[in-house]
C-alpha cells in the first residue's frame, strides 16, 4: 500500500540531492534571489548536511530513490515533497502554484513511470497545488490548504480523484501571513507525528481546524514563534514518534521527547533554512507500512 499517513513507518521515499538540485556554486550565486532564498547556500556545506540527513533516513527507510539532475528544474527541486501526493492506490501528479516550480511535476511523473510506481491521476487545466498543502489526518481524512500555492480548481480535482478513498475531505483556508512571495503551506504549521499527536503553530491555524483536531483526540505540541521561524513546526516522522527535525529548535525537540518521541537532529542551514524547506519538504513519502 502506498501512503495515506504522515507518521507510519516510512519504507520508501524520494529525495533529491543538493548536488543535483543546486548544480554548482555559480548557479546558486545566480539563482538564489530568483528563488527567494534567505541567502546564497554553500554547495559544499549543503552536500555535507544532506549526507547527514540521508544517514538518518537510512536507519529507518528500506528504499531511497534519488531524483536525477535536470536543467528543466531549479533550486527548489530539492524539495521533492511538492510535485506529487501519494494515496493508497498510487500517485497524484500536481502542478505548483509557484510558477518557477511547475516543470517539476513532469520530471516527477517521468521518474515515477521509470520506476513503475503507479499514477492514479494528474491535475489539469488551471489547477495548481503543492504537496505541502495536502495532509493525511488519518486513512480516510484528507486536509487540503487553500492558499497561494493551491487553488479552488485543484481542490475540486483532488476531491474527485480521492472520492473513492477519502470519506472526509477538509478544506483549510490559509492566511496571507507574510505574503504571496513567501512559502506558507498547510504543512508549515502542522506536522503529524503519531496517530493522535501533532506539532503545531496554532497562531496560523483556523479555529475550526484546530477544534477539529482536538475533537478527534489529538494532543498538540505548540511551537513558539521563534522556533516556528526556525522551521520547528516542520517535523518528519519516519515512524510513530520517531522524528527528524532541524537543529536549533530545542524547546520543540524537548517537548517531543516529553511525549515519548525519539528525535534526530540535522544541521540544515543550507538545505533547509535558507530555502524554508524542512525535512518533510526534502522527502516525498512513497510507501509507509500499515500498523
Amino acid at each position: 500500500m502506498y501512503c495515506s499517513s504522515m507518521y507510519r513507518p516510512l519504507k520508501q521515499v524520494i529525495v533529491k540531492s543538493p548536488a543535483d538540485a543546486f548544480r554548482s556554486q555559480a548557479y546558486l550565486k545566480e539563482q538564489w534571489q530568483v528563488y527567494n532564498y534567505m541567502s546564497e547556500p554553500d554547495l559544499a556545506e549543503a552536500n555535507r548536511e544532506f549526507s547527514e540527513f540521508i544517514d538518518i533516513l537510512k536507519g529507518y527507510v528500506d528504499q531511497i530513490h534519488y531524483l536525477p539532475a535536470s536543467e528543466k528544474v531549479g533550486l527548489d527541486s530539492i524539495y521533492a515533497h511538492d510535485p506529487v501526493k501519494f494515496t493508497p492506490h498510487g500517485a497524484i501528479i500536481l502542478k505548483s502554484g509557484k510558477q518557477s516550480r511547475q516543470t517539476e511535476s513532469q520530471e516527477m511523473k517521468a521518474f515515477l513511470q521509470r520506476q513503475n510506481i503507479p499514477i492514479i491521476g494528474e491535475l489539469t487545466g488551471e489547477a495548481v497545488a503543492d504537496g505541502g498543502d495536502i495532509v493525511w489526518i488519518d486513512d480516510e481524512t484528507l486536509a487540503v490548504g487553500r492558499g497561494y500555492r493551491t487553488n479552488d480548481e485543484a481542490i475540486r480535482q483532488l476531491r474527485e480523484l480521492t472520492a473513492s478513498i477519502v470519506s472526509n475531505f477538509i478544506v483549510v483556508p490559509l492566511p496571507h501571513d507574510l505574503g504571496e512571495q513567501e512559502c506558507l503551506h498547510l504543512m508549515s504549521f502542522i506536522s503529524i507525528v503519531d496517530e493522535k499527536l501533532a506539532v503545531v503553530h496554532s497562531r496560523l491555524m483556523p479555529v475550526f481546524f484546530r477544534q477539529f483536531l482536538l475533537e478527534k483526540g489529538f494532543q498538540l505540541i505548540e511551537v513558539s514563534q521563534e522556533e516556528y521561524d526556525r522551521l520547528g513546526c516542520n517535523v518528519l516522522a519516519v515512524a510513530p514518534r520517531v522524528c527528524v527535525m532541524l537543529e536549533g529548535c530545542d524547546e520543540t525537540a524537548q517537548a517531543l521527547r516529553d511525549h515519548g518521541a525519539t528525535v534526530h537532529l540535522y544541521k540544515g542551514d543550507e538545505i533547509s533554512w535558507k530555502g524554508t524547506g524542512g525535512p518533510t519538504c526534502l522527502t516525498c513519502p512513497v510507501q509507509r507500512m500499515s500498523l
